[in-house]
């Protein structure tokens, strides 16, 4: 399935694809019919992707404090490292999902069921139940 990516390195955002989510209990596979983009969220985490490291860290003063801390207690290689790794990360977008319920995880929700979730710009999503609402009959994906 595809499913949209930023870079954090590169601020690169991209189209991959990836193995379907498999179901888990509590959680709910759903089949997306529309994805809101955000066009503030989303847009300051590409922004952010873009920048380099410095403008990365005034940006984040928390997370640079957090790397201080870091270098105190761990050394500068071993923060190095984990800043690296971090950013290597591609990270999934996207929060606003529109989609039928394909598996409900042995969730109180039913198989083609539509719903409203917190699922990421994706072909099919996992979300947990609890960030799950039923959409009301009468109500179409783009209201």
């Amino acid at each position: 399935m595809k499913q949209i990516f930023q870079d954090l390195k590169t601020g690169e955002t991209r189209v991959e694809e990836v193995l379907c989510a498999q179901a888990v209990p509590g959680n709910l596979i759903v089949r997306t019919e529309k994805s809101l983009v955000s066009v503030g969220t989303e847009r300051m985490l590409v922004d952010f992707g873009k920048a380099n490291l410095v403008e990365k860290a005034v940006q984040q003063p928390d997370k640079v404090r957090q790397a201080i801390e870091k270098v105190r207690t761990d050394g500068l290689a071993p923060t190095v490292e984990a800043i690296r790794s971090k950013l290597d990360q591609p990270m999934p977008l996207g929060y606003s999902n529109v989609g039928v319920v394909v598996d409900s995880g042995g969730a109180d929700f039913a198989v083609g069921e539509r719903v409203v979730s917190n699922g990421q710009h994706a072909e099919v999503v996992r979300v947990p139940k609890s960030l799950c609402a039923r959409m009301p009959d009468g109500v179409d994906e783009e209201s």
